[in-house]
Order: C-alpha cells, then structure tokens, then sequence
C-alpha cells in the first residue's frame, strides 16, 4: 500500500491506504445518520409498494416481511464493514484477500463502480424530473431538462469528491429535514383518506397475505441491500471502533428502512401506488406541502447518490490503484454528469444492469461467506502481504461465483433466484474452499 500522506485540506486523500488511527473518530449514530438519510428513496420504497400491490399483501405482513428480509440482508452488510473499521481499507482493497488482488480489480471493482455509475444516473434523471414537476404545477412553467440535471447531478460529485466529511457533515443537515418531510407524508395520508381514515384502514388490514408470497417479497427485500456488502467498508473506515461502525450501519439501515417499509406500503394500501411522493403530492393542493414533499424526495435522492458516488471511487481506484483517490472520484463524477444528462442511454443500460445481477449476488455470497466462515471474521495487515508467487485469482471463489452466475439464471424468477442463489453459494464456497486447502 502507499504511504498515507495526512490531510492537509478539506478534501479526504486517503485511497487504498489504511487511514491513521488518528483520524477515526466517527461515532456510531453519525453512521447512522447516512444510512438513514439513504433510505427513503424512490428505489427503495418499491419493493414494500409491491407486497402489497402485487403480492396481495396486507399492510403489516408487507411490512414485517420486507423488513425481515431487509434487516437480514443489512446484518450481512454490517458485518462486512468490519475491515474497514479495524484496518482504515476501503471495502475493494479487502476484498483483494478473498477473490484474489486480479479478482477484485478485474472482477468486483468493475462491477461494482458499473452499478454505482447506473444507479447514480437514474436518481439524478428522477430527482430532475421531481424538480420540474414541483416547478411545473407551482408556476406552470416548463425547466429544460439538463438546467436542472446538471447542477443537480455536479452538486452531488463535488460532495462525493471531498469526501467521507462532506457525506458525514450533509447528511446531518438533511436528516431532520428528511423525517419533517417523511412526517408530512404520513400527515397527509392520515388527513387526506376520506373512506374511513387511514388508521383504521390500515389497522383493520390485519395480518392477510400467503405466506409463500411473504417469503417471496422478504427474499426480494433482502437481495435488494445484500449487495452493499462490497461497499460497507467503505463508510466504516473512519470508525471509533470497529462496534461503532457495526451498530451504527445496522441501526442505520434498520430504522431507515423501517420508516421507508411503513411509507411505501402505506402507499400502496391506501392509493395503489408505488411512489409516496407521488400518491402524497396528489392528495394536496397545498403549494407549501407539495414543496416540502419535493424538496423530502430531492434530498434523499441527493443522500444516496453521495454514497453512490463515493463508493463507486473507490471500486474505480481498486481497478485503477495508480490514480489518487481525487482523481477516481472526479473520473467518476464525470461520467455520472454526463450519463445523467441522458435518460435514454440509461433506459437502454437498464437490461445490461440487470444482467450483472447474475455477477452481482454470487459475488456477494462469496464475499459474506469468506469472511464470515473462512476467514472467521477475521483480517489483519498480514493478509495483504501477497507473496510474489500468489496466484492473481482465488480460483475456488471465482469457480463459486461462476457456478452461481449460471445458477441465478437457471432458477425461475418466480422462485426468487437471487436469494437461493446466494443462500446455495454461501454455504458451498466453504466445502470448495476446503476442498482445495486439503489436495495434496
């Protein structure tokens, strides 16, 4: 690794490099903090929206069962933020100990900043289009589409290119704006449902639903946020401890996405809809409501595309470890800039993603499975001592990921392919691996 050279800006230069022990000092709730403004985006409230819309599920067993599998999948994810909490690494550098150093920059790192750069484009092209909607019905005039895109999206890089304080510091002015929107939200639900108002709909709901359509949507839940577990280190590396990092991600994820299952499913019971910023903004003509929901939906999506961004400039040093971490960040922010003024180029991006999902799962079982049984949850510096001879790839981790790749598209889609993918992979890399240790 480079020799870490100290801070002597606002912007963060810490690349690959462990980060000194001086600098970790972050406290677990300000990790909370960032999950928690993260949470309640458009994407997320889609999976709870569906329980109930397409699952025929009723309020509260959309909610628990999306919530089971969510919480599952962020306790995988908090776990693996363990190295970068006791050793200052981003999650790629650590990764190089279980895919192989070839494996991880070639393999993971591309994959991961590929995700990061799609899903930075689509909530910039959503957050646009919130912006000239709140402009259209207030003033009735019509934005062109890259005079808010560009600025939005620019704002957005230059957070994620100063770094891990940039993030720590917006998401603490965000998150009581955040939950003051979130609760005017509920506001308008529980004001606005005239059938019987929205309590005692909601509450009459009970507890209906199949159970193998709960397990199907929990399952859902949890590939949805499993995935971070090749980014969690990320945010972790400037930990108090390697526990303040572990329960403040898990609190973090935990109630945010507690708030968003809550909302998105109200959503969906009381007006079929998918998007709470919608199904609320229409209930109103209030001007100062619609504002404050938009600005909610705004500030969120500009709370999880820092995240995007930031992660995704690490994954893009693992793979070009020469640049520095500024200059990763601003390679990436440019390409996200510029794929967010163009929401036909990711419209058409949209299949290709999701094939990467075949790469995306088998490579976080891999990753969970590693670390957690493997390797014990355990990592030092030694580790990273790559002898000269060491083979590029972990072949039995790349054969796992293979095997499951093909796996994912074998399984049909009704039967949730993803989490069987990654429950079989994760209880078999541990016999391949062990297999291999034990040829002579």
């Amino acid at each position: 690794m480079r020799a870490a050279a100290g801070r002597t800006s606002v912007v963060e230069r810490y690349g690959l490099e462990a980060v000194p022990a001086h600098q970790k000092n972050t406290p677990w709730y300000r990790f909370a903090f960032i999950q928690m403004a993260a949470a309640a985006n458009a994407g997320n409230f889609l999976v709870p929206a569906l329980a109930v819309i397409e699952g025929g599920l009723s309020f509260w067993s959309a909610v628990l069962c999306t919530c089971a599998g969510a919480w599952l999948g962020f306790l995988f994810v908090s776990y693996l933020s363990l190295p970068g909490a006791r050793l200052g690494i981003p999650a790629q550098y650590a990764i190089r100990t279980m895919l192989g150093v070839r494996g991880a920059q070639f393999l993971s790192s591309p994959v991961r900043s590929l995700t990061s750069l799609y899903w930075f484009g689509v909530q910039t092209i959503g957050g646009t289009y919130v912006i000239q909607e709140l402009v259209s019905r207030i003033s009735g005039a019509e934005l062109p589409f890259w005079v808010v895109s560009f600025p939005l999206s620019l704002l957005m890089v230059i957070l994620a290119i100063i770094g891990f304080d940039a993030v720590k510091k917006a998401t603490s002015y965000f998150l009581p704006l955040l939950l003051a929107g979130e609760g005017t939200m509920l506001y308008v639900y529980f004001t606005t449902n005239n059938e019987s108002g929205a309590s005692l709909t909601l509450g009459m709901d009970g507890w209906s639903g199949s159970f193998p359509m709960m397990l199907f949507f929990s399952s859902l839940a949890f590939v949805q946020y499993v995935s971070g577990v090749s980014a969690s280190a990320d945010m972790t590396r400037y930990a108090k401890t390697p526990a303040h990092g572990f329960w403040g991600l898990l609190t973090g994820n935990g109630a945010g996405f507690l708030l968003t299952a809550v909302i998105g499913c109200a959503s969906a019971s009381l007006y079929g809809s998918v998007n709470p910023y919608v199904s609320s903004s229409n209930q109103t003509t209030s001007p100062l409501i619609i504002a404050v929901i938009t600005i909610t939906a705004v500030i969120s999506m500009i709370s999880i595309n820092v995240s995007n961004a930031y992660t995704g400039g690490f994954s893009l040093l693992n793979i070009f470890p020469k640049l520095s971490r500024v200059q990763s960040a601003v390679l990436f922010g440019a390409a996200g800039v510029m794929l967010s003024g163009f929401p036909s180029l990711v419209n058409e991006a949209e299949s290709f993603i999701s094939l990467l999902g075949g790469l995306i799962i088998p490579i976080s079982a891999v990753l969970a499975s590693d670390f957690l049984w493997v390797k014990r949850g355990r990592l030092t510096h030694d580790d990273f001592n790559f002898p000269t001879h060491a083979a590029p790839f972990n072949t039995p981790a790349i054969g796992a990921i293979s095997l499951g790749t093909l796996l994912y598209f074998f399984i049909p889609g009704d039967w949730s392919p993803g989490f069987l993918t990654f429950m079989v992979i994760a209880l078999l890399y541990p016999l391949i691996h062990r297999k291999r240790n034990v040829q002579p």
